[in-house]
């Protein structure tokens, strides 16, 4: 809790300098709509980011495709709402995807390579990316689409602004997803058995942990979080399977915020990142940097969080 504390003083505290530098001059609305949008990409970070961390503590799997289940699921559901089925079908269709994608690969390809070294495992699923962004791309062009929910035409006046309900929805269910999980992995069995896992795999075989079951789970739960953010990201920012397939890298780092371990960490880096990007935009000299923003602040976390410590991707640095 002092680490979150102590990170959320930093964070607030660089944004605040950067929008007062970057936004000299510019109307407090302008300023406020770039960080409303920022905060709800930011969240989009934090969620993919979150299915990452709770995927590899429980499998020490850092999924590389979670941005290509994305792009399946929103694909997918935009291709039924034109084909005239209607929209909430077409959504729980689309997250569904996400859910088998990613199960389909926990159960026939993970399995082996359970005591592979996690750059195997990480390359093994990275190929999957690969085949399903084939597949996508032979589907659907990447040409620009339009993805639209119910919540886009409805807004609330929040200092001044109208933020669309979509937007206050994405940051919602990260918030709330991190006070699941953690409850979730704090008081529950399966919580338990998932922070065994994650400990060392070998003993918890040992003592009696369903491994295939908690890993089963854990596939389940990252990809509906995969598929929901795909579907978030294709009406926030772009429908574009190329684009929302790439998406992992952000969420990577969001993740390595919370050093691949702490929600609440990975839901502020993720955040940050999102504002800081979207506060760059106001700048027409620091426009063309915005695309490092994410790397870059992962990059001082690490430095700042494990001064003379080494990240090892192990589960225990």
């Amino acid at each position: 809790m002092r680490e979150f504390a102590v990170a959320l003083v930093i964070c607030l505290g660089g944004i605040a300098a950067l929008a007062l530098f970057l936004g000299m001059g510019k109307p407090v609305a302008v300023i406020g709509l770039f960080l409303v949008s920022g905060l709800a990409v930011g969240s989009l970070y934090a969620l993919g980011g979150i299915g990452l961390v709770v995927l590899y503590r429980a499998t020490g799997v850092l999924n590389l495709s979670a941005g290509a289940i994305g792009a399946a699921s929103v694909m997918s559901a935009w291709q039924l709402v034109e084909w005239q089925l209607p929209a909430p079908i077409a959504w729980l269709a689309g997250l569904l995807l996400g859910l088998v994608l990613s199960l389909g690969f926990g159960r026939m390809v993970a399995p082996h390579l359970a005591w592979r070294e996690p750059v195997v495992k990480a390359v093994a699923t990275l190929g999957f990316a690969l085949v399903l962004l084939g597949l996508v791309s032979f589907l659907w062009s990447d040409d620009p689409r339009r993805f639209s929910l119910p919540t886009d035409r409805s807004s609330i006046p929040i200092l001044g602004l109208r933020v669309t309900l979509t937007r206050l929805l994405v940051v919602a269910v990260a918030i709330g997803l991190v006070v699941a999980i953690s409850q979730l992995l704090l008081h529950t069995r399966i919580g338990l058995q998932m922070r065994a896992l994650a400990n060392n795999r070998r003993i918890s075989s040992m003592i009696g942990v369903p491994i295939l079951r908690v890993e089963t789970i854990a596939w389940g739960v990252s990809g509906v979080i995969f598929g929901f953010t795909g579907l978030m990201f294709g009406n926030l920012v772009r429908l574009e399977p190329n684009v929302i397939t790439f998406l992992v890298i952000p969420c990577i780092a969001a993740a390595i915020c919370g050093r691949l371990q702490s929600l609440p960490l990975v839901l502020l880096g993720g955040l940050a990142m999102g504002v800081v990007e979207s506060l760059l935009t106001l700048s027409d000299t620091f426009k063309a940097v915005r695309p490092m923003a994410p790397y870059v602040i992962a990059i001082l976390v690490l430095l700042m969080m494990n001064r003379g410590r080494l990240l090892t991707f192990q589960g225990g640095d």
